[in-house]
């Protein structure tokens, strides 16, 4: 049940991603830029022709498949992993879902459509890359905890 849910989560979250990317697409392309909170906080149409921070321009191909690669990973390890908390089912969820929102753009747009910009954080990125970092963390989360329980526990004497 636990993996139809995380299933779904992610679903839900590439529905979400996709439904801002394209009022961005509609809204924010023509204006270009929009001060949300003036010298902090705006929106800023961008075009990611590469990978995270537009690192490594106009490899779409090369993207795609490694996160397409990473998505298998992670739905093998929601089937065979015997591990699992909360914080491994969410990050499944939110890597799932935000790699999924970015591989379509590269996929169908062949760029992935950033929006959010902080002047504290110089890079723009979008919702899937929010959920893709939030899962990461939440992947450190239950790796660390799982190491720190295992270590707990008694170990058996041969």
């Amino acid at each position: 049940m636990q993996i139809v849910i995380v299933l779904l989560s992610a679903a839900g979250i590439v529905a979400v991603d996709q439904i801002l990317k394209a009022v961005m697409l509609s809204w924010l392309a023509p204006i270009g830029r929009y001060e949300v909170i003036p010298g902090f906080f705006s929106l800023v149409y961008v075009e990611n022709r590469g990978a995270a921070f537009g690192i490594l321009q106009n490899r779409q191909w090369l993207f795609a498949l490694l996160t397409v690669a990473v998505c298998i990973v992670i739905i093998a390890a929601l089937v065979r992993y015997r591990h699992h908390d909360g914080f491994s089912w969410a990050a499944c969820a939110l890597i799932l879902g935000g790699g999924i929102g970015n591989v379509i753009d590269r996929l169908v747009r062949q760029f992935v459509v950033d929006y959010l910009s902080f002047s504290i954080f110089p890079p723009v990125f979008n919702f899937a890359d929010i959920c893709v970092v939030a899962g990461a963390v939440c992947f450190l989360v239950h790796v660390l905890r799982r190491d720190r329980k295992e270590a707990a526990e008694p170990r058996a004497e041969a």
